[in-house]
């Protein structure tokens, strides 16, 4: 069964648990406006809340995935706050992403600069076509990394690079990408809907009890040293081991055929 749901600046809707959320500005190669900050953040409240969602797959209308912020929505405001617009727009929609507990798959299908190749990298797995590139452009403009790409950029790529990346504002074709870590798969444009969906429905069947806890394990991780991360398994797998996925698992193994996992 589909469901839509109606934004100005996004579609959104929901097949057999599977949840798309499409940003929708082609004119500007989806550049972000105050609104579609909003409609995302609603849009990824609602992926949260319906538990019947096990994967979200993000990406753009037309040509491109996300341009960033859209300069000229914002040319006529006099001194306004680049800080009051993360607080309220971008950080929270990062975090946002990071905190869901399905997996969010971005099919990258053209370019992803500022913001756009934050979300990219903020993303759980990313499948871009042969043509995409992902840029930090932020320096063309005189300013600094946001939207989280100082926290994912060099974690991904390593620190050379990663002031290389940001502070020349180099263009990152896709398979440079996949090369360096950055994402996990590069394909034919006419192949990119194909697989992202190959992939959403194996998480649409996977345990997704289990792979909510393993995201939010891989997130602590890289603030934590092993001593934290042993307790931290501990208490993970003692909620995965109740869930009834865990039950199905082990009866399927022993039975010897295919688990049939429900997501609890």
């Amino acid at each position: 069964m589909t469901t839509q749901s109606t934004y100005e600046n996004i579609l959104f809707d929901v097949n057999n648990g599977i949840a798309t959320l499409t940003l929708n500005r082609p004119e500007v190669f989806n550049a972000f406006n105050e609104q579609q900050s909003f409609d995302v953040m609603d849009a990824l409240k609602k992926v949260e809340k319906d538990k019947s969602i096990r994967v979200l797959i993000l990406t753009g209308a037309g040509k491109a995935f996300c341009s960033g912020q859209d300069l000229k929505a914002i040319s006529g405001m006099k001194e306004r706050s680049l800080a009051e617009s993360l607080q309220k727009r971008y950080n929270p929609m990062i975090l946002a992403m990071r905190n869901l507990p399905v997996p969010i798959i971005c099919k990258l299908n053209g370019v992803a600069a500022g913001a756009g190749a934050s979300m990219v990298l903020a993303c759980d797995m990313v499948v871009a076509s042969e043509t995409a590139s992902i840029i930090e452009v932020f320096v063309n403009v005189g300013l600094v990394l946001d939207s989280g790409s100082s926290y994912f950029l060099p974690r991904l790529v390593g620190s050379a690079r990663a002031f290389e990346l940001s502070t020349m504002g180099s263009k990152v074709t896709a398979q440079q990408a996949y090369d360096w870590g950055m994402i996990n798969r590069v394909v034919k444009p006419e192949d990119l809907d194909a697989e992202t969906m190959k992939i959403a429905e194996y998480y649409q069947n996977a345990p997704t009890k289990a792979i909510a806890l393993m995201k939010k394990m891989l997130n602590k991780s890289f603030q934590s040293d092993l001593d934290t991360m042993l307790e931290y398994e501990m208490y993970c797998q003692e909620i995965a081991g109740r869930s009834n996925d865990n039950k199905e698992g082990v009866a399927a193994f022993n039975e010897k055929r295919k688990p049939q996992f429900k997501g609890n």
